[in-house]
């Protein structure tokens, strides 16, 4: 078993049908394995799911919990500012709120920030000091 590993991120919801909307105008494809009450998305080696906000809650045994959004950021990195660019303005076309728009950050890099119809929080950047392998993956340096 390698403990290291996230395999399915779930974000939770206010309006499923509006979230997977939102996704598909970002250009994902909803895997056929999606049901009524969930949609899957295909990635890198994991999957994205999108779960109504109060099932969700009551699936991971706290009915009637809150659940708030805005302290997980997830990141798509990218090889050029350029790109970063054009997924940034992609996202605000599929109905996205800006939080920050794309900029040379202190760390060396280029970064903006994205929330999704839910305030889920997105980052789109490009490390310089974090190539990415030729199909878009990221392996951290060193850690091959």
């Amino acid at each position: 078993m390698t403990p290291q590993r996230v395999t399915l991120i779930t974000l939770g919801a206010s309006d499923l049908s509006a979230a997977r909307a939102f996704y598909a105008r970002l250009g994902w494809i909803e895997h056929g394995e999606s049901q009524p009450g969930c949609a899957f998305f295909q990635m890198h080696g994991q999957a994205l799911a999108l779960y109504g906000r109060d099932a969700l809650a009551a699936d991971q045994g706290r009915a009637g919990a809150i659940l708030a959004t805005g302290a997980v950021t997830l990141g798509q990195n990218f090889a050029t500012e350029a790109e970063v660019d054009a997924a940034f303005a992609a996202a605000l076309s599929a109905g996205a709120t800006a939080l920050k728009a794309p900029e040379k950050v202190f760390w060396g890099g280029y970064s903006g920030y994205w929330a999704d119809l839910d305030g889920h929080v997105w980052e789109v950047a490009m490390n310089p000091f974090w190539p990415l392998n030729a199909d878009g993956s990221l392996t951290l340096p060193g850690a091959e």
